[in-house]
């Protein structure tokens, strides 16, 4: 009787089973519903002092890691448990709040899926979004699709509304590195640097997915002033292809290798927000990592999210509380940087082996680039 009840629930849930371990090429682990209930279950881990940072001295921040709905009605489900999730970190005195990748379509979009659930930015997500943080005094980010009407058409972008603590949409940041043939195919390449904005007199920079892994952007925001840097992602553990197997290679795991470098050498907090669970599009399935985490300006994990779970991660990050990383108080990285050195950083060439010269960007797409 037990192995036919695991049999009947590997088939009604296969799709949102976890395990701790690898799962077999077949299909995903036959756990039972109280199992699959508890990875659903909210789970808060946090990192904070007695009372708010001073004002301009720093934030209390909250990532919420999530298992989005996807699929027809996403967009509406996501908005709902955003509401949600806005009221019970308000409980907690969070101030910034920040969303994985695409939170509200959902990541794994076809290109004709994309420009449906695309939305201006005064659309009714974004906009119910600004009513839920000018209600509730926090401040947000919101990733999601993002249409925008030019002279040459509509265009379609991976994009992040920065919502202050007022309920006004600072910018909607559209994504300027695109990662793979899919998001070329379903995204237009946004023309802005990254971002920084003031969330209660704190600087905060944001990056998006795959711009987290490329340290020029991370420096930027530092030298733009940002003491916090926040990366909204859709990092996945592996794909299923419809012939039933695996990506061979799994997206690289960059939040304990390569963001606290960045974090210590720029001096700064490092937040990354990711997805967790599975998502499907018709016979492609994904797993996502659910790495997310607070990193402190020593390159300390303060807070970090358990791979399965829906988790609300809350960290107090107050700059002024972590001393020097070096012992001549005067001299640091951002200090003793040599601009005049660094012509290869923004040359159309790189100087390596056969030669790459980079692609120029019209009208949102690639042109010239080299395979």
């Amino acid at each position: 009787m037990k192995t036919l009840i695991a049999l009947f629930m590997c088939m009604m849930f296969p799709l949102t089973a976890f395990a701790g371990s690898p799962t077999p090429d077949c299909c995903p682990p036959d756990y039972d519903q109280t199992v699959l209930d508890s990875y659903r279950e909210l789970k808060v881990q946090s990192s904070v002092y007695q009372s708010l940072p001073p004002l301009g001295k720093g934030i209390r921040l909250g990532i919420y890691q999530a298992q989005a709905d996807y699929g027809p009605g996403a967009s509406l489900k996501n908005m709902d448990r955003l509401e949600k999730i806005a009221q019970i970190a308000k409980t907690q005195g969070i101030q910034l709040l920040a969303f994985p990748e695409l939170y509200v379509t959902g990541y794994t979009l076809s290109p004709d899926e994309a420009k449906k659930v695309a939305e201006f930015s005064s659309g009714t997500s974004i906009t119910r979004a600004r009513k839920i943080g000018a209600k509730l005094k926090m401040a947000m980010l919101v990733p999601y699709a993002e249409k925008v009407k030019t002279k040459d058409g509509l265009l379609y972008f991976d994009s992040i509304a920065l919502i202050n603590e007022k309920g006004e949409l600072v910018t909607s940041y559209k994504k300027t590195h695109l990662y793979g043939q899919q998001e070329r195919d379903n995204w237009s390449f946004g023309s802005e640097p990254p971002p920084v904005f003031e969330v209660f007199g704190f600087p905060v920079g944001v990056l998006n997915c795959y711009e987290n892994e490329f340290p020029e952007l991370s420096r930027i925001l530092a030298l733009n002033g940002a003491k916090l840097i926040v990366g909204p992602t859709a990092a996945d553990g592996y794909y299923r292809l419809p012939n039933g197997k695996r990506s061979a290679v799994p997206y690289p795991d960059i939040s304990t290798v390569m963001l606290p470098a960045y974090a210590y050498a720029n001096n700064v907090f490092f937040a990354y927000a990711n997805r967790v669970g599975y998502e499907k599009r018709g016979d492609d399935e994904w797993l996502y990592r659910g790495n997310s985490l607070i990193i402190g300006p020593h390159a300390d994990i303060i807070v970090a999210a358990d791979h399965r779970q829906d988790t609300l991660l809350i960290t107090d990050c107050i700059p002024e509380y972590y001393g020097m990383t070096h012992p001549a108080p005067k001299y640091n990285y951002l200090k003793d940087r040599r601009p005049e050195l660094y012509g290869p950083l923004t040359a159309p060439k790189a100087n390596l082996p056969g030669g790459w010269t980079y692609p120029t960007f019209k009208k949102g797409k690639e042109i010239g680039r080299q395979q």
